[in-house]
């Protein structure tokens, strides 16, 4: 028995190794959803709130490289985790000296006074990728969608060839189709999926609808940030336990639209960054080699239309 389990044991490790190893020969591993903020700065920072021990520290790109160069990331963009205007332009200086940073995706409000003023600015730098919109800092999407003023930024904001990030929850998935019902043109990235979907109905069903309907639009991709999962106590690392929720989404959005993010340091809460890239790399390595480089890099340049740097 004790020699069967060191085989098993030597067999495991040869898997891992192996799909570090193909990792490292992708091209690119670009990933598309991390925070970078600093609340020793003058002024601090809107959040992560002080009494969050894991997240309240200094959160720049050294340590995010020191983390992630060993297993073969070679590029990040970073998710605006700030509602304050200025700071688009913190994380725009912070990439300029940061060339592991291939672009930001900005925090900005559509429909107010002052956002095509305020998108036009920051537009002018190639690093500025995007806006992000949806359930953060009090804003609500639903309550946005049947402004007219809402839907005609979005309309100048998808003219501007940028992208918005969509974040929520399962209910958002429907009002995204009803954004690219009004603004087909706007490429759309919905962040942290897989969702747990609603358990009773009808709120299952009109989860699984949106879902699917936003399967049919080629403008909609669909990042897979949020896979692990704490289960009676523990938090999983098998890929066998989460290839139910991964096979939906590659069922729905297929090999072209589903694009890598970390949502690095809050996945920390949840496992350390090597453990959640080893299951998604496992899952689309499975996949074949075609598959995991359209998913590490080349479907998230089609939605973000990042540059190389460095």
């Amino acid at each position: 028995m004790l020699t069967m389990n060191r085989r098993a044991f030597l067999a495991a490790a040869g898997v891992a190794a192996s799909n570090l190893a193909d990792a490292a020969a992708l091209a690119m591993i670009v990933d598309t959803h991390a925070h970078f903020y600093d609340p020793a700065r003058p002024g601090g920072v809107p959040w992560p709130p002080k009494n969050d021990t894991l997240l309240y520290r200094s959160v720049l790109p050294a340590e995010y490289r020191r983390i992630t160069q060993p297993l073969g990331i070679t590029g990040v963009i970073e998710v605006e985790a700030s509602p304050w205007v200025e700071d688009n332009q913190w994380v725009l200086d912070l990439a300029a000296k940061n060339s592991v940073i291939v672009g930001t995706v900005g925090n900005l409000e559509p429909g107010k006074p002052n956002f095509r003023e305020n998108l036009s600015r920051f537009h002018k730098n190639r690093l500025f990728l995007g806006m992000r919109f949806g359930y953060l800092w009090g804003r609500s999407l639903a309550a946005e969608l049947p402004k007219p003023e809402f839907i005609s930024d979005l309309k100048f904001l998808a003219g501007t060839g940028l992208e918005l990030d969509a974040v929520g929850g399962p209910s958002l998935l429907a009002e995204v189709v009803r954004i690219t019902d009004q603004v087909p043109e706007l490429r759309i990235v919905i962040d942290h999926l897989p969702y747990d979907p609603p358990t009773a109905e009808p709120a299952r069903s009109a989860y699984q609808t949106a879902l699917r309907e936003l399967g049919k639009r080629r403008e909609v991709y669909a990042k897979v940030s949020n896979v692990l999962r704490r289960s009676d106590g523990r938090v999983p690392t098998e890929v066998s336990f989460y290839r139910p929720s991964l096979d939906e989404l590659w069922e729905v959005f297929g090999p072209d639209r589903l694009v890598y993010g970390s949502n690095w340091p809050v996945s920390d809460q949840i496992a350390p960054y090597g453990t959640v890239f080893r299951v998604v790399r496992e899952y689309f390595a499975g996949k074949g080699r075609e598959a995991s480089e359209k998913y590490f890099w080349k479907n998230s340049k089609a939605a973000y239309r990042w540059s190389t740097r460095g």
